[in-house]
């Protein structure tokens, strides 16, 4: 875990309430796929815990969506303006479990961390499938982004207004995969939980007070003992996981 402070490279909107945000700065604290940054926010307690959607030496790339008043100020935010960031924290994900052909499933902007974990298994020489799930057309963003990398990239939206009409999980028991990576909301990630063909990681959302493990806020129960999402997550294996006790 380090403090750094970013500046604001680009702030800007790509789909309904969703928002880029690129910084400039230190990215070595940040070791795997699937790891977050807090952000300390002027006029606000709580720092807000973003996933890491990519980064290179240089730069930080984050996605998030304005769901309350902490990252509605986010969205605000000019290019030039510094921000003070917790960086390198949580566990992230395993690609050396992945097999040949993983499957990557991304629910709303529990997508953005798939893009950085897709651009390393590619880099492996594996052959992902990234499987993308909105509620409807507006919502959608990244999916040219992961062809780009040269995934197969499949779009699935409630409504049916882009792409498949349903929920990931109305699509997957059709797909073949060798391991599987997850993030989105906790009802997709349970009700994926029942209809997986293979182990995989399921990457959760909790609400944090510190984001560091010192608090013991984010602790759950797990077949293992209890773990924080903060720090021995947020990337949990799935044989690992009660899923009542999530």
């Amino acid at each position: 875990m380090t403090t750094t402070i970013y500046k604001i490279l680009e702030n800007e909107k790509i789909a309904s309430k969703t928002y880029r945000m690129i910084l400039g700065g230190d990215t070595g604290a940040i070791r795997n796929p699937g790891q977050f940054v807090n952000i300390k926010l002027e006029g606000f307690y709580l720092r807000r815990p973003i996933s890491v959607c990519d980064y290179d030496e240089k730069t930080l790339t984050l996605i998030y969506k304005t769901v309350g008043n902490g990252t509605e100020f986010m969205s605000t935010l000019s290019v030039g303006s510094e921000l003070d960031v917790l960086v390198g924290l949580g566990n992230g994900f395993n690609t050396e479990l992945s097999g040949e052909n993983p499957l990557l499933v991304g629910g709303g902007v529990g997508a953005p961390p798939m893009y950085n974990l897709c651009k390393k298994l590619v880099a492996e020489g594996k052959k992902p499938t990234v499987l993308l799930g909105f509620k409807t057309a507006d919502e959608v963003f990244y999916e040219d982004e992961f062809a780009a990398l040269g995934a197969k990239v499949i779009v699935v939206t409630e409504d049916g207004s882009l792409g498949e009409k349903g929920m990931v999980t109305d699509i997957i028991p059709g797909l073949d995969y060798s391991y599987f990576y997850a993030c989105g909301p906790m009802a997709m990630l349970k009700a994926m939980s029942g209809i997986m063909k293979t182990p995989g990681e399921y990457s959760f959302e909790q609400r944090m007070g510190c984001g560091f493990g010192a608090c013991m806020g984010c602790s759950c129960k797990t077949k293992n003992g209890f773990k924080r999402i903060c720090r021995e997550g947020p990337v949990l294996t799935s044989e690992e996981i009660i899923w009542e006790e999530m």
